[in-house]
């Protein structure tokens, strides 16, 4: 496992960096890297990490579609600012989603670690759906989410995956830089009270 922990970690960084870039080839990328991750999650139990894997793919394909959309003359995505009312909204969703998941989880499976998992799994989808739809809050939510997994990842032996998620947090701040000078004037460099 590995070997190919290490390409899905590979594939992710690059997808990442992508990204943080504002290029669109990062939803191809990032559709590969979620393939390899259905069968690392899956194998460690981690049940809904797997399952993420599987909406990320759907919001990959709706982030490139909208991404494709919305590019600059130099081929890099336009940012968009996130209103606050719309965050809040997002954000109990993701309460009610990690709740709801948790005790799924927590009652017919054997997850490992049931609400842990369950929380991080709403939250990133949140964090994608804000990603897929041009907010720089995207990436605050993401240096959050990343920061609990890698402990989560740690926990679970995942060495590979902990150490992609520290560099994902990296990655997200080079992120929320780059996004707020293509934000600059449009309102989309402003983070939400929530975010």
């Amino acid at each position: 496992m590995t070997w190919i922990e290490l390409i899905g970690a590979l594939l992710s960084a690059w997808a990442v960096w992508l990204t943080a870039q504002r290029r669109p080839w990062c939803w191809p990328i990032g559709l590969l890297s979620v393939a390899v991750y259905v069968g690392i999650f899956a194998e460690a139990k981690l049940y809904s990490d797997a399952l993420l894997q599987i909406a990320f793919a759907v919001l990959i394909v709706y982030g490139w579609l909208r991404w494709l959309r919305h590019l600059d003359d130099d081929g890099r995505v336009q940012v968009a600012p996130l209103a606050t009312k719309d965050a809040l909204a997002h954000i109990a969703i993701g309460i009610v989603g990690s709740l709801t998941l948790g005790f799924v989880m927590h009652r017919w499976t054997d997850a490992a670690l049931p609400w842990l998992d369950a929380a991080l799994t709403a939250f990133s989808l949140v964090a994608q759906w804000w990603q897929a739809r041009r907010h720089i809050a995207a990436w605050w939510l993401w240096i959050v989410v990343d920061a609990i997994y890698v402990g989560e990842y740690v926990y679970k032996h995942l060495v590979i995956t902990s150490v992609l998620y520290a560099g994902f947090i990296v990655l997200a701040f080079i992120g929320v830089r780059s996004w707020k000078k293509a934000g600059q004037g449009n309102g989309a460099d402003k983070k939400p009270a929530v975010a």
